[in-house]
């Protein structure tokens, strides 16, 4: 960003900020982490992959304030957020039900 330069004569270009969320650490998550491929392998769902990207979502902002934080539970697909991206249909129904598994061992038994 800060390489471009301006195609118009009088024209200037300016870039500001920065990282704006603070790192998700690995740390704050294992425990949850260890919980989802536990629920995966009780729903027959296979292997869950912890994987490390280069961007940021607002779950930084919990792991950043110690909440433990789990990210990228949503569908499966590829280029997120740019052009050709895609969710896979059939994938729907298995995330949903990690999702609900996971969710029904954290909360408390009810009655």
């Amino acid at each position: 960003m800060t390489a471009l330069s301006p195609v118009l004569s009088g024209a200037r270009v300016t870039v500001e900020g920065g990282p704006n969320r603070p790192p998700m650490e690995a740390r704050q998550t294992d425990h949850l982490l260890a919980l989802a491929r536990a629920t995966a392998q009780d729903l027959a769902l296979g292997d869950i992959r912890a994987v490390r990207v280069g961007g940021a979502s607002d779950g930084n902002f919990t792991a950043g304030i110690g909440i433990p934080t789990l990210d990228g539970l949503g569908a499966v697909g590829a280029h997120a957020h740019a052009e050709g991206e895609y969710a896979v249909i059939a994938e729907m129904p298995r995330r949903a039900a990690l999702v609900a598994g996971l969710v029904a061992h954290l909360l408390p038994s009810v009655g």
